[in-house]
Parts: C-alpha cells; sequence; structure tokens
C-alpha cells in the first residue's frame, strides 16, 4: 500500500532497516530504530500536553537530531509542523506567533528570549520544550526539558489517524517580495512531491546526502523527507562558513549526494578546496542546485570542477510546490544550459498569457504549475492565496517561454522588473552578463529611486581576489548590454546579505544603498 502520509517515510524505513544509521551530527549516529523511537516518544509527549489534530507546533531549532525527531513527532501526533528560523527577530516572531496561535514550541538556547519574555507566547501555548538543558530550568509551570518530555508513553506505530489531505506542515517564504507568507502543505503535497524527486534521482537506500541548508526553509525539509522515504542517510553539516571541513567531511563520509542554491556553488567554487578533492570524491553521484538563477557561467565552471562521474540536477521549484516543479537532465544540460528543464513526474508546468490562455513555443508568458504537490493555501491569507491559486494552478509570478522541445526558460519575475526611463528591464539579465566577466564571485541589481529615470540601475558586486574598477566592469556591460540596461553605478562590496537558506536578500541590499 502507497505510503500516504509524511511520517510514514520515516516508519517504513525504520521497520524495514531498524538498525540503518539515518542521521549523522558532529559525531553522533542515530539508526532509523533510535529516530523513530524519539519521534514517538515526542508524539506521546505531545498527546499528554492536550495537543489535538490540526494545532500548530513551532520548531525553533537548528538542524539536528533534536530537529528531525521533532518534525516527524509532530506530524504523528497529527499536528501541523511550522518550522521557523532560529534568528527569527523578535517583532516578526511575536506576529508569527500571534497569527499562528500555537499549541507549543520547541525551541534551544538560541531563542530564548522566548523563555525570558513569556509575552512573546500567545496564550494558546501550553508548552515550551527546551532542547538545551540548560534553558529547562527557567522554574516556570510551562517550560519542559527534552530529557524529561521524552520519559512517558511512546505514541503507538502510525501515530494518530490523518487524512492525506490533512495539514501536515506551514512554510513560511523568505520574504523576499514583502512579508514571509506561511505556505500550507498537506501531506499528499508532501508526499507527493517527494515520490516525484526520488524517482527523477533514483535515489535508493544507498544514498548519503550532506545537508548544508536549514531544515526550515523547503529544499532542506525536502532533502530530509526524500533520503528518510528510501532508507538512506542524511549528513547534517551546519559549518557552511568553513567550506574546506564540509568537502573533508563529504569524502570521509562517502557522501552520495549535494544540494544547493547559487550561492552555495559559487562559494564552493572560489572559496573551497573542491577542485583539489576531485579525486577524493569517488562516491559523490550528483548534485542538486535550486532556489533561484545560477549563472551560466557558475554551471559551466562546475561542469568543468566536479569529478566527471558526477552528475549536475539544475533544478526550479517554489515552496508553494512543496519544493520541486522542475529539473534538467544531466546528460542533456550541457545544450540546455539556460533552462529550468522539464516539469517533474506527476506535474504539469504551462506558460500562460495573462488571459489564461497557453501560449505557443518561443512566446513569453507567466509559468503555471499544477499537481498534487500544490499548496493548500496561504495560511489566514485568503487574498493573497486567490492572487495566486486558481483554476489553471499555481501562478509562479516568474516569466518564460517553452522551447521546441518543451524545455522551459525563465527570463524573470515580474514583481522584479524594474521600469527604467520609460524601459522594462529584467535585473536577471544584467546579473548574467556581469558574472560573465569572470571577475565576480555574486552580484546583485537593483532599482533606485530616480528623479528623472524612475529608476536607476546598481549594482552591488563581490570581487574575486582582483578588486576589478567600477569603471572596467562598466566598460564591460557597455560591450554585452544596450546603453540603457548598463548599471549606472557599481558598487563593489565584501559580502552581499543573504536569508539563511543562501538566497540573496534584495531588501536589505538596498538599504546598504540607502
Amino acid at each position: 500500500m502507497e505510503l500516504q502520509r509524511v511520517h510514514s517515510f520515516l516508519e517504513s524505513s525504520a521497520a524495514a532497516r531498524p538498525d540503518k544509521v539515518a542521521l549523522v551530527h558532529d559525531g553522533e549516529r542515530v539508526s532509523y530504530r533510535q529516530l523513530n523511537r524519539a519521534a514517538n516518544l515526542l508524539a506521546g509527549f505531545l498527546v499528554q500536553r492536550g495537543v489535538l489534530p490540526g494545532d500548530r507546533v513551532v520548531i525553533l531549532l537548528s538542524n539536528g537530531v533534536k530537529y528531525v525527531a521533532s518534525y516527524y513527532g509532530v506530524l504523528k501526533a497529527g499536528a501541523v509542523a511550522v518550522p521557523l528560523n532560529l534568528e527569527t527577530g523578535q517583532e516578526t516572531l511575536s506576529r508569527l506567533l500571534d497569527e499562528l496561535q500555537p499549541a507549543g514550541i520547541v525551541l534551544e538556547q538560541g531563542a530564548g528570549h522566548l523563555l525570558q519574555q513569556f509575552h512573546l507566547a500567545p496564550p494558546s501555548v501550553r508548552f515550551l520544550l527546551a532542547a538545551d538543558a540548560s534553558f529547562a530550568q527557567g522554574g516556570a509551570h510551562l517550560v519542559w526539558g527534552w530529557d524529561e518530555a521524552l520519559t512517558g508513553e511512546e505514541l503507538p506505530q502510525g501515530g494518530r489517524t490523518i487524512a492525506p489531505d490533512a495539514l501536515a506542515s506551514i512554510i513560511y517564504t523568505s520574504g523576499s517580495t514583502g512579508q514571509p507568507k506561511g505556505v500550507m502543505l498537506s501531506h499528499r503535497n508532501i508526499v507527493s512531491n517527494t515520490r516525484s524527486i526520488t524517482e527523477y534521482l533514483r535515489l535508493t537506500e544507498n544514498d548519503i546526502q550532506m545537508v548544508v541548508l536549514p531544515f526550515f526553509y523547503v529544499m532542506g525539509k525536502s532533502l530530509l523527507n526524500t533520503h528518510m522515504a528510501v532508507g538512506g542517510t542524511v549528513v547534517i553539516n551546519n559549518n557552511f562558513a568553513y567550506t574546506a571541513s564540509v568537502i573533508r567531511q563529504m569524502a570521509e563520509e562517502g557522501v552520495t549526494g549535494f544540494s544547493g542554491v547559487p550561492s552555495t556553488y559559487a562559494y564552493l567554487l572560489h572559496r573551497s578546496p573542491l577542485a583539489s578533492f576531485r579525486d577524493r570524491l569517488p562516491n559523490l553521484r550528483y548534485c542538486t542546485q535550486a532556489g533561484g538563477h545560477m549563472p551560466r557561467d557558475i554551471k559551466e565552471r562546475l561542469l568543468q570542477v566536479l569529478p566527471p562521474h558526477t552528475k549536475l540536477f539544475v533544478m526550479y521549484g517554489a515552496t508553494e510546490a512543496a519544493a520541486r516543479l522542475t529539473y534538467v537532465e544531466p546528460e542533456r544540460l550541457p545544450e540546455k544550459l539556460g533552462s529550468i528543464g522539464r516539469a517533474i513526474p506527476g506535474v504539469s508546468v504551462r506558460v500562460l498569457d495573462p488571459h489564461g490562455e497557453e501560449l505557443p513555443d518561443g512566446e513569453c508568458g507567466e509559468l503555471v504549475a499544477s499537481g498534487p504537490n500544490i499548496m493548500i493555501g496561504y495560511w489566514n491569507d485568503p487574498e493573497g492565496t486567490a492572487r495566486v491559486l486558481d483554476s489553471n494552478g499555481y501562478h509562479t509570478g516568474d516569466l518564460g517561454y517553452r522551447d521546441a522541445e518543451g524545455y522551459l526558460y525563465v527570463t524573470g519575475r515580474k514583481d522584479h522588473l524594474l521600469k527604467v526611463g520609460g524601459h522594462r528591464i529584467d535585473p536577471q539579465e544584467v546579473e548574467e552578463v556581469l558574472m560573465s566577466s569572470g571577475s565576480l564571485l555574486e552580484v546583485v541589481v537593483l532599482g533606485l529611486d530616480d528623479p528623472l529615470l524612475g529608476k536607476k540601475l546598481v549594482a552591488l558586486a563581490v570581487p574575486l581576489g582582483g578588486n576589478p574598477s567600477d569603471r572596467s566592469l562598466i566598460s564591460f556591460c557597455h560591450g554585452k548590454l544596450p546603453r540603457h540596461k548598463v548599471p549606472g553605478e557599481i558598487r563593489l562590496v565584501a559580502a552581499l546579505p543573504k536569508y539563511p537558506s543562501g538566497k540573496i536578500d534584495r531588501v536589505s541590499c538596498l538599504s546598504l544603498c540607502g
């Protein structure tokens, strides 16, 4: 019988291979049996605290064994897992908690301000489960320590009876185009997408995935679910700032898969010993990239630097799609380097005009996706839901076209287009040209208010060692772009602000230009 609930992935693998290593983190190696038991105990604790099916439970933990046990434990209890960024500011966190009205919060030292300032927790909160032993000494009746909580009875295998269409998780978007939105994903949404990903990546129990992306980010959560589904192993590394140690651990653990966003690979190429480790990564079967547009130059360099047996999967998706929508088959990547590929199994992605009519090959419109992976909607936001979901499916906000072979290309975003002197300009095109100079690690092109042009183009660029001058870069752009697309100013900076997922934070970049 096909598994229809997210926690069934863990339970099925624990039954089939109980002693197999499920997680590796900071020297700790946890088997499927141990992980499943911890999740069962956590679920039992939640039930004892009066958590009901559909109640929200917030998870404020960094990647680790307790995070994974909490995630699956919440689902086993029939509750809704709401992972939040551990570094969320107090003002935003207070707003989100008020919006969610959670039954409880699982947290660690990094979110300890909640233990000192209970006014942040709405009246709905019946418990705070502190993953750090030191934080369980608050003396408040709300606070439980991890070890104390996991001494009760396990929830029986299978957990509560939950319908496949029941809400499983609320995952917040990064907020790159406004306030973060709570994407509601059902068990069916997540399970269907997980199945599609394991199919096209051909994942098996022999796969060992290195995870450097946070689990509260939809791509990080997808890496967890896909490998729990096949009985593989997840190696958690929270130290990507030290790229050399990441590469070394990949070699030591015999990692078969690595995943990242564009900035992840830019740093691996230019700030890590990846090239010198080619012969020490014989097991690295594939790498996957999603999380936004990756410049052509980085893709080309990756294909040269990765071990010859390592396949590179360029992918495209959205939180609203439970992670994944399209991918490029590695064997077609060299000839389709600018493409986001074709739809994954079970999903449809069409190019539509503003009236909802499908456009012929080569004509630009909006990418609209449909399938069992598409979200239920946005939490407490029917208007926002109606703006992106209709009878045609999920309107991604991305503009693009389809070629004669059915491969899709993204040309920009509706909400990122800039009007400069009467011209509509996509900053992605300008960023691509600047990256092709070969002298930058990464770049972002922004539109600053201008009394004459409406907007003026300004680029923030991180140089690669040699410190190119802004004049030489502008001259390079003049040779590649029409005059109205050339940035009026290029500012060289040490680093670009980013979200914890690794995506560039355009809002913070704008504040740098203020």
